[in-house]
């Protein structure tokens, strides 16, 4: 969206990947250019982030990255990142820009797996387990883990910088160091987008596996750590909720550098329309998500059978990718068969238009356990499509007065809320007609991208 809006802007845009070759999914306008960060590629980051690099260039960087120069240069940076991974008063920006600029000249990879960098390693992890209890005292294993976490998750640190007059961060992660690395480099203004609170997504996905003690203790550090970098070196952190702003302010923000600017839409490509033939006889709720934890499709499931007991021939069509976790799209199938609603639940799958897909349904449902302010109610909203939603990030801020709002992991709540929907025409109408208004006083695209467009020229130096 701002891309193609702001036409008198160029984008180079640093896209975090998880390999080396990903597809695009839109075809580039004239004044963007993308460059692939990809984090969890196993080859050598010279080659794959400076793609003009001739090998020879290469060898010259790693013959010149010799234990002595690791343990002067690279070293003492590194440790001021580890102590900052445990002490918030630690301010780790001079330490990333340092490891930026150690790999502008030396080898970044031989000094990952160097001898200096792992005694460095294990003896702070080892020094920090000490003080803490014996739960976090890491094996070998955790050890090798943790030091592959951190070379990954820091890799953006390894790419060259493209000079700019700003950097747009959209998450408050990995994606944020190059803007660290320009703010120190050249005093480049930094602003930070917050769709999901990245730290608190990350607090949710750890609690959820089965890793050690150790493992969880050093993921929510290092996103801590990041979400801090993000909001204390931040020009402006512009959440797209101002539920947002509870967590940013914990991690660094101050309420004078944040300002909120909402997601919109197009209300002229997302319109009411009737019901089409295929749904027009049966009570029928869409939802747009894929099949993903963050989404619980599990509680939508439990849901859907909750509303099945007073309506019997309701239906519910989500469309979204089901191959983001391919273990918990199995999950959700085990569900629905187990509950039996195999002639209720449809896993629909991708849908090539996407301002059609609400028509489909009555109303719209969102399950989320975490959310910024999420696109499919704005269009659900636009499309006079009210909305049963769980009370997570910003969906209140958009939805009050325009759909039911449950709290989040209630799958009764949240099937009352569909029921009630479905079965009571003039609430649902009026409701509908609300969400119209909102979409078209509040959060239209051109609304939007004129607070991006106000924000970039004054940040951006003249």
């Amino acid at each position: 969206m701002l891309v193609r809006e702001l036409a008198e802007f160029d984008f180079a845009v640093l896209a975090i990947a998880g390999g080396p070759t990903p597809v695009l999914r839109w075809e580039l306008p004239p004044n963007a250019r993308v460059a692939w960060i990809p984090v969890w590629e196993g080859g050598d980051p010279s080659l794959t982030l400076e793609p003009g690099l001739a090998w020879t260039d290469v060898r010259r960087r790693a013959r010149r990255t010799t234990d002595e120069e690791i343990e002067r240069r690279f070293v003492p940076p590194f440790r001021r990142i580890l102590r900052a991974l445990r002490d918030p008063a630690e301010d780790a920006g001079s330490a990333c820009h340092a490891l930026w600029r150690f790999g502008r000249s030396y080898h970044w990879k031989t000094a990952w797996l160097s001898r200096p960098a792992w005694r460095a390693f294990a003896d702070d992890q080892a020094a920090a387990a000490e003080e803490s209890d014996e739960r976090f005292m890491p094996s070998v294993a955790d050890l090798t883990t943790g030091m592959q976490w951190l070379y990954n998750l820091l890799l953006p640190l390894a790419a060259p910088l493209p000079r700019a007059g700003l950097v747009h961060a959209t998450i408050a992660s990995s994606a944020v160091l190059p803007g660290i690395v320009a703010a120190h480099e050249h005093g480049t203004p930094l602003v930070v987008t917050d769709h999901g609170v990245s730290i608190r997504e990350r607090y949710l996905a750890v609690s959820a596996t089965e890793m050690s003690a150790y493992g969880k203790r050093l993921l929510i550090a290092v996103g801590a750590l990041l979400s801090r970098l993000a909001y204390t070196h931040a020009a402006c952190v512009a959440p797209v909720a101002n539920y947002n702003r509870r967590w940013e302010e914990r991690y660094g923000a101050t309420p004078e550098r944040t300002r909120t600017i909402y997601n919109g839409v197009d209300p002229n490509l997302f319109v009411p329309r009737p019901k089409p033939e295929s749904t027009a006889g049966r009570p029928t709720v869409v939802a747009a998500a894929r099949v993903m934890p963050v989404k619980d499709v599990e509680t939508m499931i439990e849901a859907a059978a909750v509303a099945r007991r007073e309506i019997p021939d309701v239906r519910f069509l989500v469309y979204g990718a089901t191959d983001v976790d391919l273990a918990y799209t199995e999950r959700c199938r085990a569900l629905v068969a187990s509950l039996g609603l195999e002639d209720t639940f449809v896993f629909a799958g991708f849908h090539a238009r996407p301002a059609e897909l609400y028509a489909e349904g009555d109303i719209s449902i969102l399950s989320s356990i975490s959310e910024g302010f999420p696109y499919t109610v704005l269009e659900s909203m636009a499309c006079g499509r009210p909305v049963a939603a769980t009370d997570v990030g910003g969906v209140r801020e958009a939805l009050e007065g325009a759909g039911i709002v449950v709290p989040p992991r209630d799958p009764e709540a949240l099937g009352q809320a569909v029921v009630r929907l479905l079965r009571e025409d003039d609430l649902r109408l009026a409701l509908g007609r609300r969400g119209r208004e909102e979409v078209l006083a509040r959060f239209r695209t051109a609304r939007s991208v004129e607070h991006y467009r106000s924000l970039y020229e004054e940040l951006m130096p003249a």
